[in-house]
């Protein structure tokens, strides 16, 4: 027998210690994956345009790929940095003042005590969401200086990948055992998705912010622009989406007493701000991509665990690769060559 013979082994030990490396320098890296994956978004969007102007109108290189990231640090980094720099110190001094938090909740739970004894809150529980609102502060600090560091890395590993784009994108057919169409299906599938989402997923935030902050302004919300911006963040998220946000500040107007703002409020997240949610979810990502809104919401679930702000683009890429990949594994393993869809 001749199956563990030294050829074998060495092919072994060799596969063994590929994995190993390979598992360590992930596992120390995850936390720079979202940048990466940032670099590979804005590439997938640039690379054509690139192209044109440096293959065809022979611009050089080094030159085009630093304009274009100009243009996206204009586009995509100076209106977050905007955001942060005026909502971020009202966020944490939010959160960091116990004593208007006690104030809210102290208030909440007298109006709570008085609809049901089963609802009030007591003097401990009070005490533990306060704990857990202030010791959050650091948690978004560093959140923060991590988004600020991926996006460094993103843009330094942007530059390679565009002045190399096609020895990358030819190394990397060339390493894929794949049939050469099963391959431009993979890459299209790819484009289609970033393009719909990376797209799609901003304008579906702004326009949910933008018609949420005319609400919380209409029926009196302090602070309306930061919670504004919250509920175009929670527009994002599948199923639950903004209503994280606007049934605590619908619930908080009624406990001070403010019945008919709450009441106002409440109608208006429900007939304006979801069917916003609703249309912009299930027109312009589809408009854009054709992609199932379910593809779109499973992905998100398991998108933003594994890559966070990215899994928004490529946790339904992961769900679209799925169903490729079995279409594919079909195509090439049929004893027949081919199936149908």
């Amino acid at each position: 027998m001749t199956f563990l013979n030294t050829d074998n082994l060495k092919q072994f030990l060799l596969i063994g210690l590929i994995i190993t490396l390979g598992y360590t320098l992930g596992s120390e890296l995850y936390i720079f994956f979202p940048g990466v994956l940032g670099a590979i978004t804005l590439y997938i969007l640039m690379r054509q345009k690139f192209f044109e102007l440096t293959v065809i109108k022979n611009w050089k290189k080094w030159l085009t790929a630093l304009l274009f990231i100009l243009i996206a640090i204009v586009i995509f980094v100076l209106p977050i940095a905007a955001i942060l720099q005026v909502l971020l110190p009202k966020f944490t001094g939010f959160l960091a003042d116990e004593s208007q938090l006690n104030t809210i909740l102290e208030t909440l739970s007298k109006k709570l005590r008085g609809i049901s004894p089963r609802f009030a809150i007591n003097e401990e529980q009070i005490r533990t969401m306060v704990q857990r609102a202030t010791t959050s502060v650091p948690t978004v600090l560093n959140a923060t200086l991590n988004m600020l560091t991926n996006a460094i890395l993103a843009f330094f590993l942007l530059y390679y990948m565009l002045v190399d784009g096609r020895k990358m994108e030819y190394t990397v057919q060339k390493y894929i055992p794949l049939k050469d169409t099963n391959i431009d299906d993979i890459w299209e599938a790819t484009r289609v998705m970033v393009v719909s989402n990376a797209i799609g997923i901003p304008v579906l935030a702004a326009s949910q912010a933008i018609v949420s902050i005319l609400g919380y302004y209409m029926f009196g919300i302090e602070e309306y622009v930061l919670w504004g911006v919250i509920t175009g963040v929670f527009s994002l998220v599948p199923i639950i989406g903004t209503a994280v946000v606007w049934i605590p500040l619908c619930v908080y107007l009624y406990a001070i007493d403010r019945s008919g703002q709450g009441t106002g409020l409440l109608l208006y997240s429900l007939l304006i701000t979801g069917s916003v949610d609703n249309i912009l979810r299930f027109t312009i990502l589809r408009r854009l991509g054709d992609i199932h809104p379910i593809t779109t919401a499973l992905g998100i679930m398991v998108g933003i665990p594994l890559f966070g702000f990215m899994g928004f683009i490529f946790g339904p890429m992961l769900i679209s690769y799925f169903l490729l990949l079995v279409k594919i594994y079909r195509v090439e393993f049929s004893p027949r060559g081919s199936m149908p869809d």
